[in-house]
């Protein structure tokens, strides 16, 4: 009896079958399916943060087609297989946890952290001794900028609490402001930027999720807006139709009738 994985391996091996395989699948590269395997990751997350435990096991299953797709691309290229990829992972996370695996001893979850950077940093073998080395810069920037903070706070480079990076935050936007009333367009891309790193900066130290806390906003949105586009139509008019500060009653009312901060 095969195992399920197998039976996806062999899927993914007949959709990408010269002779009789999917045209799309057949067409595809590195390149034009990593969007896709990234999309399937927020999926997954998105599917956690409802709390949704059917759909995480079907977006689970979506994001292990991702691997098993660019496996096989590989293989077909001769350079790895999906084996080699579970190889690699199981012979990492032993290497890596050699408290659990090995003799090693290791304290408490920080420890635990230090020592896993640690590991990857020998792992590297690229003499880049910098507290940033090895950061991935193929993550979406707020992620980039959350790892470039922690690995900065981890040699003490960091702000003593929330309240001081807000005050920095309130500073940055006044230098924003001063940017848009002058008009020039990389003041402003360079002032906005740093906003929005103090901005990750101060959900860090808030003990907060960025990605998290930016889903719920979203989402709140999401909710109000639609809301006003119900409330117009009961009106009989639509949102186009109406002026800022109807528009902004309707979103004040959406607000109240959701009870929401």
């Amino acid at each position: 009896m095969s195992r399920p994985v197998d039976d996806l391996l062999a899927i993914m091996a007949r959709l990408r079958d010269p002779g009789r395989g999917c045209p799309w699948d057949l067409a595809q590269d590195f390149a034009s399916i990593a969007p896709y395997t990234i999309e399937e990751a927020y999926e997954v997350a998105d599917a956690i943060d409802r709390g949704d435990l059917d759909d995480l096991c079907g977006e689970l299953g979506d994001l292990l087609l991702q691997v098993v797709f660019h496996a096989r691309m590989a293989q077909e290229q001769g350079a790895f297989g999906f084996g080699d990829v579970v190889a690699g992972i199981c012979d990492k996370m032993e290497r890596r946890h050699p408290h659990v695996f090995g003799d090693a001893a290791i304290g408490d979850a920080g420890a635990q952290a230090r020592a896993w950077e640690e590991h990857k940093r020998a792992e590297r073998g690229d003499g880049d001794r910098s507290a940033l080395a090895g950061i991935a810069r193929g993550a979406p920037e707020w992620q980039r900028a959350l790892k470039l903070q922690k690995r900065a706070a981890g040699v003490g480079f960091d702000w003593p609490d929330a309240g001081r990076v807000l005050d920095k935050l309130d500073e940055e936007a006044a230098e924003l402001r001063r940017e848009l009333d002058g008009g020039d367009a990389a003041r402003v891309l360079d002032e906005v930027g740093d906003l929005l790193f103090v901005a990750v900066n101060v959900a860090r130290k808030a003990g907060v999720d960025v990605s998290a806390a930016l889903r719920h906003a979203n989402a709140k949105f999401e909710r109000r807006f639609r809301a006003m586009e119900a409330l117009a139509a009961q009106a009989g008019t639509s949102l186009p139709a109406l002026g800022l500060a109807d528009q902004e009653a309707l979103w004040q009312r959406a607000k109240r009738d959701g009870d929401e901060g």
